[in-house]
C-alpha cells in the first residue's frame, strides 16, 4: 500500500518531538513507506533538537557506521552534564522543604495560603518554586521522563501561575505517556480537557490549537488504555471536539471510526458517525472512512468488502490501531452481515461468504454463530444453502391500536401534570390569601 494512508507526516506538526519518534520507531521497524536511511536521518535530526544526548550519540553512530562521536557532540555532553547539575541542585532545595512532614501536615487545597506559609517560614519565593518547573523541562529533554512527571507534579501542586501551571501538565501528560504510565496518563488527559475548555484563551483560534494538540496527543492513551475506546467516542463526539476534527484534523475521523466499529455497546453512534463522514468525505477519506461511507450511505456490499480488505493493510500499519486491526475486522463483518439480512429476505450463503471474503466453510460457520449470538430471528436451508429471513410484519391495524396506547399515556401523563400545577397554584393562591388576611388584621390592630 502506497504512503497516501500515512498519516505520520499530518501528526507531526501536531505532536512533541519525544512523541514522535516512537511513530517514526514503528516505521523502521516495519520497513513502512519510507526508506530505513531517511527514517534514520529524520530520527537523527529531531534528536539534535533534544538534550538526550546518549541517544544522539547511537543515531550519530548508525548513521556513520558506529564512527567516533564528533567534538561538538562531547561539548554539548558535558554542557548538558554541567546544566543538569545546577538544575538538580536549585531544585532539591525545595524539595527538601515541601518533602519536610512538618510541611506536609501544614499543608491545604489552598495554594495562596501555602505559599504565604512557606514563605513565612521557610522564606521561600515564587522563583524558586519555578525552578522545579524548570528542572522538570530540563530532565524531559534529556529523556529523563519518570523524573520530569514527578518535578512537574510538584510544581503544579504549589504554582498558582495558569500559564506555566497547563504547560506543565502538557508535560506530565507527555512524560506518563513515554513511560507507558496509562493509569496516570488516563487521569491528566481528563485533566488536561478541563483546563482546555474552561481556561479563557487569547483568541478562539489558539483554544482551538490547543484542542488539535490534545486530540493528537490523546491517542496515545485512548488506544493503550482498557477504558479507551469508550473515552474517544464519549469525547470525540462532543460538539467542541467534533468540530475541532472537522476545522483542523479530518485525519482523526480514522480513529473515530475504529473506536466506533470495535465498541458493540455504542452501536447507536453508527448513525451520527455516518453523518460526519459522509460530511467530510470531500476533505478527507481513506479505506477505515470508505468502508462505513460504502455500507451505510450507498449500500454497496461489493465496495464495502473491497475497503475491508484495504483496511486490513492500513490497521496494520497504523501505530495506534495495529493491535486491535483482528476486533475491527470481525466487527466489520458482523455490520456488513447485519446490514446484508436487513435488506434480503433470501441470503446465498456462498455470496455473502464472498461478501465477507471468506471462504465457503468458514462463511458457513461465521453466519451460523451470528444467528446464534445475535438470536436473529432466521433458519438455514441446507439443501439450498441459503438464510431465510423471517420478517415480522406488523398489521395496519397493530400499529394504530400501539400508537392510541402510546398518544393514551402520554395523554394521562400531561392530565396529571395540570392537575398538579393547578393543585400548586390553589396553594399558592390560598397561603396569599391567608397573608393578607393577617396583613389586614394586623393594620385593624
Amino acid at each position: 500500500m502506497s504512503a497516501q494512508y500515512d498519516l505520520t507526516s499530518k501528526m507531526i506538526p501536531f505532536l512533541d518531538i519525544h512523541l514522535v519518534f516512537p511513530l517514526l520507531e514503528f516505521l523502521e521497524i516495519n520497513e513502512l513507506y519510507y526508506s530505513p536511511a531517511s527514517l534514520l536521518n529524520a530520527r537523527y535530526e529531531l534528536s539534535l533538537k533534544t538534550n538526550m544526548i546518549d541517544f544522539i550519540e547511537k543515531l550519530n553512530g548508525d548513521l556513520k557506521d558506529a564512527g567516533e562521536a564528533p567534538a561538538a557532540v562531547e561539548l554539548k555532553r558535558e554542557e548538558i552534564l554541567e546544566k543538569l547539575q545546577a538544575s538538580q541542585a536549585e531544585a532539591q532545595k525545595v524539595m527538601d522543604v515541601i518533602e519536610n512532614p512538618d510541611v506536609i501536615a501544614a499543608l491545604r487545597q489552598d495554594k495562596l495560603q501555602n505559599l504565604q506559609f512557606l514563605k513565612d517560614n521557610y522564606g521561600m519565593t515564587p522563583e524558586m518554586i519555578q525552578t522545579l518547573y524548570k528542572f522538570g523541562q530540563f530532565q524531559y529533554s534529556c529523556g529523563n521522563y519518570g523524573g520530569a512527571a514527578d518535578m512537574l507534579y510538584h510544581y503544579r501542586v504549589l504554582s498558582t501561575d495558569d500559564t506555566l501551571g497547563l504547560s506543565a501538565l502538557w508535560g506530565k501528560l507527555a512524560s506518563e505517556i513515554l513511560v507507558g504510565n496509562w493509569e496516570v496518563a488516563f487521569e491528566a488527559i481528563q485533566e488536561l480537557k478541563e483546563n482546555i475548555d474552561k481556561t479563557h484563551f487569547a483568541s478562539p483560534l489558539h483554544q482551538l490549537e490547543q484542542r488539535t494538540w490534545f486530540l493528537h496527543w490523546s491517542l496515545f492513551v485512548f488506544f493503550n488504555h482498557p477504558k479507551g475506546r469508550d473515552a474517544v467516542i464519549d469525547l470525540f463526539f462532543q460538539p467542541a471536539y467534533i468540530n475541532t476534527i472537522q476545522t483542523s484534523c479530518p485525519w482523526i475521523l480514522r480513529y473515530l471510526t475504529a473506536a466506533v466499529i470495535t465498541n458493540k455497546r455504542r452501536k447507536n453512534l453508527l448513525k451520527d458517525l455516518v453523518k460526519v463522514i459522509e460530511h467530510e468525505s470531500y476533505q478527507y477519506k481513506d479505506p477505515v472512512t470508505e468502508f462505513v461511507e460504502a455500507l451505510y450511505v450507498n449500500f454497496d456490499f461489493e465496495l464495502a468488502k473491497k475497503k475491508l480488505a484495504e483496511c486490513e493493510e492500513v490497521l496494520e500499519n497504523d501505530f495506534f490501531l495495529v493491535s486491535i486491526q483482528e476486533e475491527f475486522i470481525q466487527n466489520a463483518r458482523c455490520f456488513i452481515s447485519e446490514t446484508y439480512c436487513r435488506i434480503h429476505q433470501k441470503i446465498d450463503i456462498a455470496e455473502l461468504s464472498q461478501t465477507l471474503n471468506m471462504s465457503k466453510e468458514e462463511g458457513e460457520k461465521w453466519i451460523v454463530n451470528l444467528i446464534r449470538d445475535t438470536r436473529v430471528d432466521a433458519k438455514i436451508d441446507y439443501q439450498e444453502n441459503t438464510v431465510l429471513m423471517n420478517t415480522n410484519n406488523t398489521s395496519v391495524y397493530q400499529q394504530i391500536i400501539e400508537r392510541t396506547k402510546g398518544l393514551s399515556f402520554r395523554s394521562q401523563v400531561l392530565a396529571t401534570s395540570i392537575d398538579k400545577r393547578e393543585s400548586a397554584q390553589a396553594k399558592v393562591k390560598a397561603a396569599m390569601a391567608q397573608h393578607q388576611d393577617k396583613s389586614h388584621s394586623n393594620e385593624s390592630a
